[in-house]
């Protein structure tokens, strides 16, 4: 098994840890794919909530540049109920997961079948 399939394995077994019972795991690996090779790195592969130029940085890069979604308080909104899948005081919010459920909240599985 190689490491992107040992990325899917964990991201599956975290979501089951959160009692995220139904992962579309495609679309999950289909998201993880989109991440590149940041789901290698340490710092690179988690989403720090707790640092706004981070939050910022997921809305621009990701839910504007990558989804072609309107920056609007819809947004933040989208971006507080993944936090909250993992629980604010989670540290481990992996980039992959955090996107998959943007991608899921706003309805743009489309993009990545």
């Amino acid at each position: 098994m190689g490491k992107f399939d040992e990325k899917i394995e964990l991201y599956v077994s975290e979501f089951k840890g959160l009692g995220v019972k139904d992962v579309d795991v495609a679309l999950l690996t289909a998201v993880t794919k989109a991440c590149g090779p940041s789901i290698y790195l340490p710092d690179a592969s988690k989403v720090s909530t707790s640092d706004q130029v981070e939050c910022d940085r997921v809305k621009k890069n990701f839910l504007v540049t990558k989804l072609g979604l309107a920056d609007s308080p819809d947004l933040d909104k989208g971006m507080e109920a993944a936090v909250a899948v993992f629980g604010s005081a989670n540290k481990s919010k992996y980039r992959a997961m955090f996107y998959y459920l943007l991608v899921k909240h706003f309805k743009k599985e489309g993009m990545f079948k």
